[in-house]
């Protein structure tokens, strides 16, 4: 009489340790940029099993393990990466030289100190089946240049991503065929307001094609190739505060507000241009 119970009871214990130990949780870890500086790591992992890794990177001035940061990493390890926000020196934006160093500290497949042999090192992660990267403005330099520095990185996805920022000119190595990372390996969304490349939607247009060398006409306001990598252009009507900015996934005011406070739509979202949607791309260059 009470079989059915009995066998429904079974099965919600399973499922319950099966949800239980599909994941190990979090971790933390560090690594060295030079002999003196040490950086955070922070991630999510499976519990079993061997993985490709993704690692983002924030922007000038942010809070390394920021909210944006944690969203992108519990997406990516939802879907069964190694997935981890890097700390780094990022007080200061700079030049071409100065924000490669950056990036070759954290991708540095030849030194053992790198946060990249870090990830690789780990127990779940299996670097040969991919590693891709995300970030935002310098962060987002940072990935476009990953694979200068480690030939397993496969795609790069960024935000506020251009050759120009203000003062700094970075067409020496953010043009496209300044790095290594191939276009066909990269997509970048900006908000057509980017006080940085010029502030309007002809200047973010323009930064946006010399970055990944698509064009798509004057009036365009995304630009992709048939296997989605390219670049997209976020209208003010997208955002909740109606300004696509510099900071255009905040929820309100641009680069001076909470970093914390996320856009809904950039966070949960199902258009093209929001986080959900960039993760699932960007996934699909690794191997389960």
């Amino acid at each position: 009489m009470h079989k059915p119970l009995i066998q429904r009871a079974a099965l919600f214990a399973a499922a319950v340790f099966l949800t239980s130990t599909a994941w190990a949780g979090d971790f933390t870890a560090s690594y060295s940029a030079g002999t003196l500086t040490t950086y955070k790591i922070a991630g999510t992992e499976p519990a079993s099993g061997k993985h490709p890794v993704f690692i983002y990177t924030v922007g000038t001035t942010e809070s390394w393990n920021n909210d944006q940061a944690k969203a992108a990493v519990a997406e990516m390890a939802a879907k069964g990466f190694v997935a981890a926000a890097v700390e780094y020196d990022s007080g200061l934006f700079g030049t071409c030289s100065q924000i490669l160093a950056k990036a070759k500290y954290i991708y540095n497949k030849s030194a053992t100190s790198s946060a990249i042999s870090k990830l690789c090192s780990r127990a779940t992660a299996d670097c040969s089946k991919g590693i891709v990267v995300a970030g935002f403005s310098q962060g987002s330099v940072i990935a476009v240049h990953a694979k200068n520095y480690d030939s397993r990185v496969r795609a790069a996805y960024g935000m506020g991503t251009h050759n120009l920022y203000s003062v700094y000119s970075l067409t020496s190595c953010m043009n496209n065929g300044k790095h290594t990372l191939p276009a066909s390996n990269l997509r970048i969304v900006n908000g057509d307001n980017d006080i940085f490349p010029g502030g309007t939607e002809t200047t973010v247009r323009a930064s946006s094609q010399s970055v990944t060398g698509k064009s798509c006409g004057s009036s365009a306001y995304q630009c992709l190739n048939t296997n989605g990598s390219g670049w997209i252009m976020v209208k003010g009507s997208q955002v909740s505060d109606l300004s696509a900015d510099h900071c255009y996934q905040r929820a309100l005011g641009g680069c001076l507000t909470s970093e914390d406070a996320l856009d809904s739509a950039w966070r949960n979202g199902a258009d093209n241009w929001g986080l959900k949607a960039n993760l699932a791309w960007l996934a699909g260059f690794a191997t389960p």
